[in-house]
């Protein structure tokens, strides 16, 4: 076999190799990126969820200052509409 050949088959290799490389870690980016962006959104809807859930233990304290132990008791007061509990609800 020629010489050349061989040396021109092992660069061939080798930017096959590295080629090969750069494009995962390109794909590692871009999955870390989609990774990061849903992740964004999710603690976004979750603080949106924290706040709500916030306000509404804030009422019910403010309801139960209200209603002593002598009071009738009104109405506990309705949770915000946008409030999900769904995991505390059968």
């Amino acid at each position: 076999m020629d010489i050349g050949a061989l040396a021109a088959a092992a660069v061939a290799l080798v930017v096959g190799l590295l080629g090969w490389t750069q494009s995962r870690a390109t794909n590692r980016r871009s999955d870390f990126a989609a990774i990061t962006e849903r992740l964004d959104k999710e603690v976004a809807a979750e603080r949106v969820q924290r706040q709500l859930t916030t306000s509404f233990v804030l009422d019910l304290l403010r309801w139960a200052h209200k209603v002593g132990p002598d009071t009738p008791a009104g109405p506990p007061p309705d949770p915000p509409t946008d409030l999900d509990l769904t995991p505390w609800r059968p």
